[in-house]
């Protein structure tokens, strides 16, 4: 039996984001990642203004990554392109990074801070007879920790065995991602198209996306909300294939330089804490229901898993369950409550319209699609999400009865 103060299952940015804030505050850090260093995680590859505020906040901050100064958003015949927001909470500006350089970078930041990870190592909670957990056994070793972190990404095994698997009525994601070589691959702003229809004509509440890496390439991918009718029957590719043929002239793409990979988004979690855990980031389902975006999500949710346990190991899973519900579920229940009234084809093109329709609708947009709302927000923005909950708060069990996939 080997001893620790924490043991984190997954090296990704939530994971590296608790591993490095737990060190550098004394704590003794075992991190476990199944893939080798430097693997692949499918993604957009893009970073909000509140991702990098995350990271400088770790002082873990990519001086060459690709600058992003906006979002371009289009909606049939609309295109609004919009600046980051200037705020006193998160930085003018987000990036796009690809992901096997992002968790590299913060794995390596982390063993700085002086994490022990252990790569190509699976591992598994360890249960008393009580339930709680009290470390982690991986490669025929055990380890004791007076906290796990559950760093898993998308719900797997240790989800299902913690019991923190996805709420199976709520909404969830599926998006699809390749890269193409374009010249325009040092474009400042992240492109969104929020108008896309299925092979048969079914408006698909999802977007297309462009996010230029500034490498000579662009990531370039599609998601969709399983609140749509015939989700059963989306098939990403041809979706992906659809999207691609409006952008390829404008981005002068030329061919995939991989094949196209598909992952799912949980945007809830049945638990996401219990006697000796926490689970954080994706595995927390904290995903943005109306962008797919949670690596912003996934750093603050490593801190302050982190800064709960060096301030008491003790309360640290039931405190740090509370904050996080203070902190970002009023805004994700109702963007996964809206997802069901855009799941209906005719509200989606309405509210697509109203959505970029004045500047002052589209400056709102711009902060949902940015995770730049959350309990805490001032102005328009915040007072729209408050006024959102509410409505669809009453409205809820008409709109789970009358879903567009059922």
């Amino acid at each position: 039996m080997e001893n620790c103060d924490i043991a984190i299952i997954g090296a990704g940015p939530a994971g590296a984001a608790a591993a490095i804030r737990a060190a550098r505050g004394g704590a003794r850090v075992v991190m476990f990642e199944k893939g080798a260093y430097g693997r692949d995680k499918v993604c957009g590859d893009g970073l909000t203004p509140r991702a990098v505020g995350a990271m400088r906040e770790l002082k873990a901050e990519l001086d060459d990554a690709h600058r992003i100064d906006g979002l371009r958003m289009i909606a049939g015949r609309t295109t609004r392109q919009l600046a980051w927001p200037s705020t006193s909470r998160f930085p003018d500006h987000g990036a796009v990074v690809p992901r096997r350089r992002l968790d590299a970078h913060l794995a390596d930041v982390a063993q700085e801070a002086g994490a022990e990870i252990l790569w190509a190592t699976t591992a598994t909670p360890s249960i008393d007879d009580h339930g709680r957990v009290t470390g982690v056994e991986a490669g025929g070793r055990r380890w004791s920790a007076s906290l796990v972190i559950v760093a898993t990404g998308a719900p797997g095994a240790v989800a299902r065995l913690l019991g923190a698997e996805r709420v199976a009525d709520e909404p969830f994601g599926l998006a699809i991602r390749t890269y193409a070589p374009s010249p325009r691959h040092d474009d400042r702003h992240l492109e969104a198209c929020l108008t896309l229809s299925d092979e048969f004509g079914t408006a698909v509440p999802g977007y297309g996306w462009m996010f230029p890496a500034g490498d000579g390439t662009v990531n370039i991918g599609v998601g969709a909300l399983s609140t749509m009718k015939g989700f059963s029957k989306l098939n990403l590719n041809t979706l992906l294939d659809s999207y691609t043929s409006m952008v390829r002239e404008p981005w002068e793409l030329g061919e995939q330089l991989e094949r196209p990979r598909a992952w799912r988004l949980p945007m809830s979690s049945q638990r996401r804490h219990g006697p000796g855990w926490v689970a954080i980031g994706d595995a927390a389902g904290l995903i943005n229901p109306m962008n797919g975006e949670g690596i912003d999500y996934g750093l603050e949710s490593g801190i302050l898993a982190a800064d709960t346990f060096l301030d008491d190991p003790a309360t640290a899973p039931e405190v740090y369950d509370g904050l996080v519900g203070e902190r970002f579920d009023a805004f994700l229940r109702t963007g996964r409550r809206f997802s069901f009234l855009i799941g209906h084809p005719f509200l989606l093109r309405t509210g697509l319209r109203v959505a970029v329709g004045t500047q002052a609708t589209a400056d709102i947009t711009l902060a949902v699609m940015g995770n730049l709302i959350d309990s805490d927000t001032p102005g328009a923005a915040g007072r729209v999400l408050r006024l959102a909950d509410r409505a669809l708060a009453a409205a809820d069990p008409l709109l789970r009865s009358t879903r567009a996939t059922r």
